[in-house]
């Protein structure tokens, strides 16, 4: 189709030119008959009734090629014209120039043989051949060039399938090419240490979980076995006094676990405008404390987020000052450009040495003078603390005193907005 399109488009061009050279010679006033042109030239010039004129060799004494003149306002037309060439068989095309007009119009027609459906076979056998193998040669070299490139990721796949929950030390191999694939695998490689490090974490949380529900319910086990092996020798008052100091640590422990399955399960809890300083005084009146507190405020310290959590925050943070302050735990809140809330809590007991001041933030973490001052400690309000801080987008972290004395200092940082 291409070919023959090509040789339709040239055969007009040509009879184009053809026609001029007539256009040219009856404007200089050379016409006669027979025309001046090659041999098998096929060229009519006919007037507005219909006569011929004049024609080449070819075409003398045939009447009139049956084509319709220019349409108005135009001077050329091109088409298709059948029954006019010397045998009046086959089709021809058609080029058709006008010369003045009225009744003193001239018509040049210029005419060839159509081309057949397939004009010019030798190229087209060679393009029905060299398509198809060009076409198969490409295709063969995308399937290499596909199936190369997904080798690696039949590996990744078939490594990943192997993979399970007992052998999360496994990595997917990583291809020695910085492409698409290597920078998947990577991923993937990236995506098991995370996975690896939180089953871990998991099975160390429920591991911690089971030692420290393990005590209390010991504890309660004994005294109930204690009273029932001897009711008659058993203080009831002292008995149920312990039993109900083993039940506020069990119910501490369980709120703390539900709390930070909360904080891990939806992040997204609804958030409204808290006022630090009023919900810090508010915590600090709630219920009395061993130490005397005092809170210093430059005024309304006001963040987004949610109002029961940071009150979980800053409770915590109180407790445990309250618990290893020796007399004393300070609550200083403050604003820090550009927008960031401070809310420092100091206390003035031994301190914590530096070591040690990131364990105190994991899970079910009490260090020995932390043991000895509180053991009905449930090692999980830091790490609650530090998760809520987080979640609004804060951080908290614990730093010496800023005047140098003795004693732990645990700042906050909020954003703003």
């Amino acid at each position: 189709m291409l070919i023959r399109q090509d040789e339709v488009d040239t055969t007009e061009e040509t009879l184009g030119r053809q026609a001029n050279r007539i256009v040219f010679v009856i404007q200089t006033g050379r016409l006669r008959n027979p025309l001046p042109a090659a041999p098998e030239d096929l060229i009519q010039v006919i007037d507005r009734r219909r006569r011929v004129i004049a024609a080449t060799p070819a075409l003398q004494g045939r009447p009139a090629a049956d084509f319709p003149p220019p349409p108005k306002n135009e001077t050329r037309r091109s088409g298709t014209a059948c029954g006019v060439g010397p045998s009046k068989d086959g089709c021809f095309m058609a080029v058709e120039y006008q010369v003045g007009f009225g009744s003193n119009a001239l018509f040049i027609i210029a005419l060839a043989p159509e081309p057949g459906p397939v004009p010019r076979p030798t190229t087209a056998a060679l393009l029905a051949l060299t398509i198809p193998f060009i076409t198969g040669l490409v295709g063969y070299g995308t399937w290499l060039s596909a199936n190369r490139t997904m080798r690696p990721v039949d590996e990744i796949r078939r490594e990943l399938d192997e993979i399970t929950a007992t052998d999360l030390e496994r990595r997917v191999p990583v291809p020695s090419r910085r492409d698409e694939v290597g920078l998947l695998a990577e991923s993937v490689n990236a995506t098991l240490d995370r996975l690896e490090e939180a089953v871990a974490r998991q099975r160390a949380f429920v591991t911690d979980v089971g030692h420290e529900l393990r005590s209390p319910l010991t504890a309660l086990r004994m005294e109930v076995e204690l009273a029932l092996a001897a009711p008659e020798d058993a203080d009831v008052a002292e008995t149920l006094r312990a039993v109900m100091e083993n039940t506020e640590r069990l119910a501490a422990v369980v709120d703390d676990l539900l709390a930070l399955a909360r904080l891990e399960a939806d992040r997204n809890f609804e958030r409204e405008a808290v006022d630090l300083t009023e919900l810090a005084d508010a915590e600090v009146l709630r219920r009395p404390r061993r130490t005397q507190v005092t809170v210093l405020s430059e005024g309304s310290v006001t963040v987004p987020g949610s109002r029961s959590e940071l009150a979980r925050l800053l409770t915590n943070l109180l407790d445990n000052a309250d618990r290893h302050a020796s007399a004393e735990v300070t609550m200083i809140l403050r604003t820090e450009a550009p927008a960031t809330a401070v809310v420092e809590v100091i206390d003035d007991g031994p301190g914590i040495a530096p070591e040690d001041r990131e364990r105190v933030f994991e899970r079910f973490t009490r260090l020995a003078e932390g043991r000895h001052r509180d053991a009905g400690g449930t090692g999980l309000g830091l790490a609650i603390s530090r998760d809520i801080a987080i979640a609004h987008g804060g951080s908290l972290v614990l730093t010496d005193r800023a005047d140098g004395r003795p004693g732990a200092r645990f700042v906050l940082r909020l954003p703003r907005s």
